[in-house]
């Protein structure tokens, strides 16, 4: 199954891809357009018109053709309505759709992936209602293209794109492994797994069932397989050929499987009336609309983003193809048919039939119509069976079972994120699993941007704190234990050093100021906080000027561990300065510290080889204004000292 989501700089707009016409007329640059269309064509079945090869197109569209019909037919059964209503949806997804510019070479039409959707809300609405809600998710994916949100489905975590199609294609495949042999799903998905035992031993002992079971598993095989046929042979779409092998065994005597019942195109059009609007004012219609809304338009964007790597034409317009969409459901919604998406299948065997422009998708449309106005008795012939099985290898392939062992050697949090959106969804229902696999990725995300790493030990007579990272609201339990261990360690100083903290939240913040403020209240410990000038969003850190050193004798350069009670950096501000408010600059010891006392020393190794995050605005702020006698004059002698 290919990723959904695009990498990072692979979908770009039309107008921003160097190399094609701003205009996008299918078959990238214009000039290279009319250069072939000048005597390139000749010899060609059906020659070019403005470069586009129109033999090629039409072949394509009949290759897409012949893969949309049993799809068109199956998921309609699937979903629990006439099989005519999936052709007109076909149709809309062609004739609709397909003339317009969002993307080039996808094409859409009912999707294997809303299937258990439409079922639900046929079976919780009616029929009827299932126009209204189509039309109104068209609309509303209109308004979304149109205020330019297309791109936002892009900014969707991967491991919850492939925890939706596993948590769609698992319980498809055991829905349809009912019909596969003649039998009713008993209901829900969680039903549906826990009845297939039974429904395994029930299935053969009967001879019509196994044949139709038989039908069914045969299909799935060739599903698998028909591609590794050798020559041309394997041109013709699988579905097609497990359709025309069950036409012929339903055929013959003493065959009695279940085909399908086909009435008239134009009467299975159903137009929603006044009483069906309605019933938009009950709120789970309005549900109904929502997630019909955001599963389709993920779906068909998601599907836009895996199909513009398939080829190097023109990219995906993809506020373009939402309104295009939106289009597309509007017109089914009106017609009373099934919801539409982008589809995966058809838009590759599209790409891999060698189309270039939007001509093949518009007239596999057309076929489709012919098809179901001039043969409507041939879709009698087609055992139920068969089409069940075409569905069962669509869920597999959405399943993907090897993309979560690859997930899990690859990024295990990523792994969580989609066993939960497709347990979830196994287990509620569509919109609810999504939601939750996003709760759950934006969790794993803010974890992950919250590593802090946070040290406490005793020096001396200094308990010391030293804390990089992001230091946000989740890890505050953390920053609590590291407090409460340097404050009962029983020495009169602590020292807590966040200049590698590159982001503070107020939760934790506040945490370390009401810290100092009891302890300096206690007076029986002096406090020194060493705190980052982290700047606003927007702006850049701004350096403050802290008092000049005073000049005075240089000192005798001596050696001692930075936990010595006279440690320089145990200066003091003014006893003059406003609390909180007095600042200086950072006064370095010597000698000056190794790479390797980065993590206890972050300070000194800033001042004397260069500051990292948060930059050289940091400064010392004491909630001690008791100065340390003695110790301003030596350290800033040894400044003057270090720098010449």
């Amino acid at each position: 199954m290919p990723a959904y989501a695009p990498a990072a700089g692979t979908v770009r707009e039309t107008a921003e891809a160097p190399g094609f016409h701003k205009a996008d007329g299918g078959a990238g640059d214009t000039a290279r357009a009319k250069g072939e269309g000048k005597g390139k064509g000749k010899g060609r079945i059906g020659g070019t018109v403005q470069g586009v090869d129109l033999g090629t197109e039409i072949t394509a569209s009949l290759v897409v053709f012949l893969v949309a019909l049993p799809l068109c037919i199956g998921v309609a059964v699937a979903s629990g309505t006439p099989a005519e209503l999936g052709i007109i949806t076909g149709v809309v997804g062609g004739l609709v759709v397909g003339m317009t510019r969002g993307s080039a070479l996808q094409v859409s039409g009912p999707a294997a992936g809303l299937t258990a959707l439409v079922a639900e809300t046929v079976e919780a609405h009616g029929i009827a209602m299932l126009g209204v809600i189509v039309l109104m998710s068209g609309l509303l994916q209109i308004g979304l293209g149109m205020i330019r949100l297309g791109r936002m489905f892009q900014a969707i975590s991967i491991a919850v794109v492939q925890g939706m199609l596993a948590g769609i294609g698992l319980p498809l495949m055991f829905s349809q492994s009912y019909p596969l042999a003649d039998a009713t799903a008993p209901g829900t998905a969680i039903e549906n797994i826990l009845g297939f035992p039974a429904h395994v031993l029930d299935t053969f002992t009967n001879a019509q069932t196994a044949i139709a079971a038989l039908l069914g598993i045969a299909t799935v095989v060739l599903s698998f397989v028909w591609k590794k046929v050798p020559g041309p042979v394997s041109k013709i779409p699988a579905a097609l050929v497990a359709v025309a092998i069950g036409i012929v065994i339903a055929a013959l005597p003493g065959v009695e499987v279940r085909t399908l019942q086909v009435g008239d195109l134009l009467s299975a059009v159903q137009i929603p009336g006044p009483e069906q609007f309605a019933g938009l004012a009950d709120p789970a219609v309005l549900t109904a609309v929502l997630t019909f809304t955001v599963i389709a338009s993920a779906e068909s964007l998601f599907t836009a983003a895996a199909v513009d790597r398939m080829h190097d034409g023109p990219r995906t317009r993809y506020n373009t193809e939402l309104i295009a969409q939106g289009a597309g459901n509007t017109v089914c919604g009106i017609l009373g048919a099934l919801p539409m998406t982008a589809v995966v299948a058809r838009s590759s065997a599209n790409v891999q039939a060698g189309a270039r422009t939007r001509l093949s998708r518009t007239l596999h449309g057309l076929w489709l119509l012919a098809f179901a106005l001039l043969l409507p008795s041939v879709l009698a012939l087609i055992p139920i069976s068969v089409l069940a099985g075409v569905l069962v290898h669509s869920g597999w392939k959405l399943l993907a079972p090897e993309q979560f062992p690859k997930m899990w050697r690859q990024d295990r949090g990523e792994f969580v994120v989609m066993a939960i959106t497709t347990g979830t969804i196994v287990a509620t229902a569509l919109l609810e699993g999504v939601l939750v696999g996003l709760a759950a990725g934006i969790v794993l995300a803010a974890l992950r941007m919250s590593q802090t790493s946070i040290e406490h030990r005793v020096e001396g007579d200094t308990a010391k704190l030293v804390m990089t990272g992001n230091a946000t609201f989740l890890r505050l339990p953390k920053v609590v234990d590291a407090l409460e261990a340097v404050g009962s360690a029983g020495t009169p100083r602590i020292r807590l050093d966040l200049m590698g903290v590159t982001h503070l939240d107020h939760a934790c913040r506040s945490q370390i100021e009401e810290f100092v403020e009891q302890k300096r209240a206690s007076g029986t410990v002096r406090v020194e906080l060493l705190l980052p000038d982290l700047p606003g969003p927007g702006q850049r850190p701004k350096p403050r000027q802290g008092p000049k050193p005073r000049p005075g004798p240089k000192p005798r350069r001596k050696s001692g561990p930075e936990s010595s009670p006279e440690s320089p950096l145990a200066s003091a501000a003014s006893p003059e300065l406003p609390l909180a408010s007095a600042a200086s600059p950072v006064s370095p010891s010597w000698p000056p510290p190794q790479p390797h006392e980065r993590s206890s020393s972050g300070a000194l190794y800033d001042a004397f080889y260069g500051p990292s995050q948060p930059g050289p605005s940091a400064e010392w702020y004491y909630l001690d204004t008791r100065p340390f006698e003695g110790l301003q004059d030596s350290e800033d002698a040894r400044w003057r000292d270090h720098h010449g």
